[in-house]
């Protein structure tokens, strides 16, 4: 019996809610913020910080299972391979590495909520969609 098992499910099947969720918390940790609607952003928000407590932690096991759960998209910046500084362009005699998703969420975003005991991202409500009235969210990292 499904007593008390309640899950945000979309509308949507499982696979294709499972893809959904992958792109949203992917654009999320790209750009630190994304507006949808507020329906999923509410789904969102329990599997994007489940996706930051394993990058909090770090290991090579914690990649493993946070690469399961986000697609690994090369961004536009380059990270050198031996300080871990981040460029915009690729600089001359230094060795330079695309950085993804991937990397960057256990760089910089993990670091960065080390202190941090959950809570890492936030939900603004926005004025509803023109086209159908749907309401609007922010979700951001905190």
């Amino acid at each position: 019996m499904r007593h008390q098992c309640t899950r945000n499910r979309l509308s949507r099947p499982q696979d294709q809610r499972n893809a959904l969720l992958r792109s949203l918390a992917t654009e999320l940790f790209l750009h630190g913020e994304i507006k949808t609607t507020i329906s999923k952003a509410k789904a969102l928000k329990p599997y994007a910080e489940e996706i930051i407590t394993l990058a909090k932690r770090g290991d090579l096991h914690a990649r493993r299972q946070a690469a399961k759960r986000i697609y690994n998209v090369k961004t536009t910046k380059f990270v050198d391979s031996k300080t871990g500084e981040v460029f915009n362009e690729l600089q001359e005699g230094k060795k330079l590495k695309p950085q993804s998703v991937l990397r960057k969420l256990f760089t910089e975003i993990g670091k960065e909520y080390e202190s941090r005991n959950g809570g890492y991202t936030r939900i603004y409500q926005l004025p509803p969609r023109r086209g159908d009235g749907v309401k609007m969210a922010l979700i951001q990292l905190v």
